[in-house]
C-alpha cells in the first residue's frame, strides 16, 4: 500500500465501515497521529480525530469547516512539521457537489519554466492560517496567527522527488521578495498548479476512504448545497520539517 500511494499519490478505498478507532489505526501504521491544531469544534473521542461537517445536532455544528468552497491548500504547512499524510473518511453525502479537488505539485514543479526553477530555488515562502479570520478562502489572516516559512519547492524524503509547495489559501508571500514581485509569483505559481490538466476531482460515495500525501499535492473542495448534509471525518499523519 505504501509504494501505491507514494507512486501515486493519493489512494482510494471503497466501500469501507470504519470507527474512529479502525481509522485511526490504520493511519497509525504509516507514521504517529498528529492532533488537533485548530480546537474549533468537531474532535473525536480520539485526540487524532476531527470531523468534517455542516450538521447541527443540540444547537451546534458536530464538525469543522462547514460550508462551502475552500481553496487549495496542504494540511498544516504553517507549522514546522506539517502534516505528512491526511485520510478522510466519508460518512453523509450532498446529492451534488463537495468534492475534492487533487493537485499533483510534482507535476506542477516539473512543468515549470526553468528561468523560474532557478529564480525561485532556495527560496522559502511564508504559510499562514487564521481558523477564525480565513478558513476556507483566502483572508486577511491575524498578527498572531499561526505561521511558518518552508521552501517554495520541497523534495520528497520518501521518493527523492521535487514539489512545488505553496498554496493560494494559506501561502502568503515569499521572501526575498518585494511585495508586489512576491504576489504576482504567487498567483502565476497558483495558477499553474491548479490547471485543470493537472487535477483530479474526487466525487465522493458514502463509505470512500482517501489517503493523500500533503508533501506533493494540494487538496480543494467545491461549493455544495448547505441545505444537505455532509460528515466526514479527518485523521492527520504527522510528518517532517520540509527541505
Amino acid at each position: 500500500i505504501r509504494a501505491a500511494w507514494y507512486e501515486g499519490l493519493i489512494l482510494l478505498f471503497r466501500g469501507q465501515s470504519l470507527d474512529e478507532a479502525a481509522q485511526a489505526a490504520f493511519a497509525a501504521r504509516f507514521g504517529p497521529l498528529a492532533g488537533v491544531l485548530n480546537k474549533h469544534g468537531g474532535s473525536g473521542t480520539h485526540p487524532g480525530v476531527m470531523y468534517i461537517s455542516n450538521i447541527v445536532e443540540n444547537g451546534k455544528l458536530i464538525g469543522a469547516l462547514p460550508d462551502g468552497e475552500m481553496y487549495f491548500h496542504s494540511d498544516q504547512c504553517y507549522v514546522e512539521k506539517p502534516a505528512m499524510a491526511t485520510m478522510l473518511y466519508a460518512m453523509e453525502i450532498p446529492s451534488r457537489g463537495g468534492n475534492t479537488l487533487f493537485a499533483n505539485m510534482y507535476r506542477a514543479y516539473e512543468t515549470l519554466p526553468e528561468a523560474l526553477k532557478a529564480r525561485l530555488d532556495g527560496k522559502l515562502a511564508m504559510n499562514v492560517y487564521d481558523y477564525a479570520g480565513s478558513a476556507t478562502t483566502r483572508g486577511q489572516a491575524a498578527a498572531d496567527a499561526p505561521r511558518y516559512a518552508h521552501p517554495v519547492f520541497r523534495t520528497h524524503p520518501e521518493t527523492g522527488r521535487k514539489a512545488l509547495y505553496v498554496n493560494r489559501l494559506m501561502t502568503t508571500a515569499i521572501e526575498g521578495l518585494d511585495a508586489a514581485e512576491s504576489d504576482a509569483v504567487l498567483e502565476q505559481l497558483f495558477d499553474h498548479a491548479e490547471q485543470p490538466g493537472n487535477v483530479y476531482e474526487h466525487v465522493w460515495r458514502p463509505g470512500d476512504l482517501i489517503l493523500w500525501d500533503n508533501r506533493c499535492t494540494l487538496h480543494a473542495r467545491t461549493d455544495f448545497d448547505a441545505s444537505e448534509r455532509r460528515k466526514l471525518r479527518r485523521v492527520v499523519v504527522l510528518g517532517e520539517k520540509p527541505r
